[in-house]
C-alpha cells in the first residue's frame, strides 16, 4: 500500500473560530471584517448566500440589518492560536504535516489494514472537532 496525501482545510476558518467562543452563532449569518473593519474577509455558509467576499462593509448595512448578520472585527491572535491547535491535532496522525496556510495543511498518511483513507479522514475530522471545535474538510490525492 502506498501513502496517501490529504489536504485538510478548516471550514470557514475565521467564522468557525468565532463560533468556538460563541456557540450561539451556529446557524446564523456571520461575517468577519478585514483590518480596520473595511471589507468582508470571511463568511459563514449562511452569509454566503447574500454577501459577496471582499465587499466593503459600508455597502452592506441594509443586508446586515435585514438578515441580522453578526459582524466581527478580525482577531488574528485568536486565529493564529486556533490554527496552532488544529495543526497540533493533525500531527497526532502523522509527523508529515506540511502547513500550507493558517487554515490548510497537507498530510502524508500511511494506509493501515484496518483503516481506509475515508476512515482516516473521519478520524481526523472527529479529532480536530473534539480538540478545537473547528470543522474541517479533507480532500485526497
Amino acid at each position: 500500500m502506498s501513502a496517501a496525501i490529504a489536504l485538510v482545510d478548516c471550514n470557514n476558518f475565521y467564522v468557525s473560530c468565532e463560533r468556538v467562543f460563541d456557540p450561539a452563532l451556529t446557524g446564523r449569518p456571520v461575517i468577519v471584517l478585514s483590518n480596520n473593519d473595511g471589507c468582508v474577509i470571511a463568511r459563514s455558509n449562511e452569509a454566503r448566500q447574500f454577501i459577496p467576499m471582499g465587499t466593503p462593509v459600508f455597502k452592506l448595512k441594509h443586508l446586515i440589518e435585514e438578515y441580522n448578520v453578526k459582524v466581527y472585527s478580525s482577531n488574528y491572535a485568536l486565529y493564529g492560536d486556533m490554527s496552532q491547535r488544529v495543526m497540533t491535532a493533525l500531527q497526532e496522525f502523522t509527523p508529515d504535516v506540511e502547513i500550507y496556510s493558517i487554515d490548510e495543511a497537507f498530510l502524508r498518511l500511511e494506509p493501515t489494514a484496518e483503516t481506509t483513507a475515508h476512515g482516516q479522514g473521519q478520524l481526523i475530522q472527529a479529532r480536530v472537532q473534539q480538540w478545537t471545535g473547528v470543522p474541517v474538510s479533507i480532500m485526497w490525492n
